[in-house]
């Protein structure tokens, strides 16, 4: 017989070795995990704390801005003063202005004062003037005051790389939603080729801003922004999202459905006053600019020109701010300049025309100045500028005759020939004069209330003639104008 104690005791040795290499599995893995252990403490002991990045400074807004001004001369500014002063009194929107010359040229009507002597006076008319209207934030370029009707020599003396790259820069440290200029285009009665030209550099500017690859320099983060001899500005691109044009053309009612109008006879909700009223006290402060016509100026309408929405709107003679709000828009690119397809022998007006029909739909604004036709104004005791390319695309030589076709009244032109080569442009510069005085009619009316220009019209006309057949031609309107141009 077996013995049963035997039996047990078997049986326990037996479940014990069989348990055995459990055992030892469970021991190994403790000491595996033990060991992991400590090397992950020795490994977490032995690495640095994990850093925190500081926060990067926000962009200033100190100088952040609702509207922007972009504009010549110290009183400039009153030409748009209707809506500037609204928009800042009573709308408690903010405007900052941009003057790209310090108005060192003219005539001083408060003193002996010229030249850089009056342009550190109309600097400070500017700061006091713009003050009335609840405006501080004044910045000046280098530019020199140029009398003169042509943008193209006002471009050239105002060194426009160096504007416009201070304009953009200017631009995307104010950040402005709206940008307001001269209107980029020869009219009469806009008798200053420096409007046109601050004009031309906002719009270029309004397109370059959001570019970070226009002046790349001033988007370039700085290494070290909180310390000195660094490089890189640490600005960010901006996209402004609208641009108005405005005029002194001396037919102010073309100007009108075109965009918004605001009128000196609206009350400042502020003030509890006319705008005229405010305007004439911001005149008075440009003391050596006072003008005899104070009175028609200060009541005169704000027609603005809605040259480009990004953003969509109601209609384009909504308010400036209609379909405006604080958030940032993506890059618009501009179409840029295409040469436009043209007959093989051709004829076409130079100077500021030529260069406005490269340069308004390169930057998608012929369209919202369609309404603006060749024009220029004419005043007593002056010659009249007219610029002509005549164009040979073909492989052969030509002799091409220019005829001009003038009113009564102006000096007769030969009809002149031209040997123009092939692929290559004559620039032909023609002046005219006129033989009687200029009409009765060309002088101003006064009433009690009002001063109004009377600008009658003439149409001069040129045909280029290729072996006696019409090949190209062009015409010109003229306003005989009252006042003095240039100015």
């Amino acid at each position: 017989m077996s013995n049963p104690s035997i039996k047990a005791k078997d049986s326990h040795i037996v479940s014990t070795a069989n348990f055995a290499p459990i055992a030892s599995i469970v021991v190994a893995s403790a000491l595996l995990l033990l060991s992991n252990s400590v090397s992950f403490a020795q490994t977490q002991k032995a690495s640095p704390a994990v850093a925190t990045a500081p926060n990067l400074p926000k962009p200033d807004d100190r100088y952040k801005a609702d509207i922007l001004l972009i504009v010549a001369h110290p009183d400039d500014d009153t030409g748009v003063l209707n809506y500037i002063t609204r928009a800042s009194l009573d709308e408690h929107k903010r405007v900052a202005v941009i003057f790209s010359t310090r108005g060192n040229s003219g005539g001083n009507a408060a003193g002996m004062e010229q030249s850089k002597a009056m342009s550190n006076e109309r600097e400070m008319e500017a700061r006091r003037s713009l003050a009335l209207s609840g405006i501080d934030d004044v910045w000046f370029l280098r530019g020199t005051d140029t009398a003169t009707q042509d943008v193209l020599h006002s471009l050239e003396t105002l060194g426009h790389g160096e504007a416009l790259e201070e304009v953009v820069r200017l631009i995307r440290l104010i950040r402005p939603e709206v940008i307001l200029t001269w209107m980029p285009a020869y009219v009469a009665g806009e008798n200053h080729g420096d409007h046109q030209a601050s004009a031309v550099v906002a719009t270029e500017a309004f397109d370059m801003a959001g570019d970070p690859t226009a002046f790349a320099e001033q988007v370039n983060a700085p290494r070290r922004y909180y310390d000195i001899n660094n490089y890189g500005e640490g600005l960010h691109p901006w996209q402004v999202k609208k641009l108005y044009f405005f005029s002194d053309a001396s037919h102010q009612e073309f100007l009108a459905r075109h965009g918004p109008t605001y009128l000196a006879s609206d009350i400042s909700t502020s003030k509890g006053v006319s705008y005229a009223t405010l305007n004439h006290k911001a005149w008075e402060l440009y003391a050596t600019q006072i003008d005899p016509l104070l009175d028609y100026y200060a009541n005169m309408p704000d027609h603005l020109v809605l040259a480009k929405s990004l953003v969509k709107i109601t209609s384009p003679e909504a308010d400036v701010w209609d379909g405006i709000d604080a958030t940032p828009i993506a890059y618009v690119p501009p179409p840029g300049y295409h040469a436009d397809p043209r007959s093989p022998m051709s004829l076409e007006l130079g100077g500021p025309w030529a260069f406005y029909k490269h340069f308004q739909p390169a930057h998608a604004i012929a369209s919202s100045l369609s309404f603006v036709k060749p024009q220029t104004a004419f005043s007593a005791y002056s010659q009249l500028w007219i610029p002509l390319l005549i164009h040979n695309d073909t492989d052969q030589p030509r002799d091409l005759l220019l005829k001009s076709s003038l009113p009564d009244g102006w000096t007769p032109i030969e009809n002149t020939m031209y040997h123009v080569d092939p692929h290559s442009s004559y620039p032909a510069q023609l002046f005219l004069t006129r033989t009687t005085p200029l009409p009765a009619s060309a002088g101003i009316t006064q009433t009690p209330t009002s001063v109004m220009p009377v600008t009658p019209t003439q149409d001069l006309h040129w045909t280029l003639l290729d072996q006696g057949k019409p090949t190209g031609e062009v015409s010109l309107t003229v306003y005989l104008e009252y006042n003095g141009v240039p100015q």
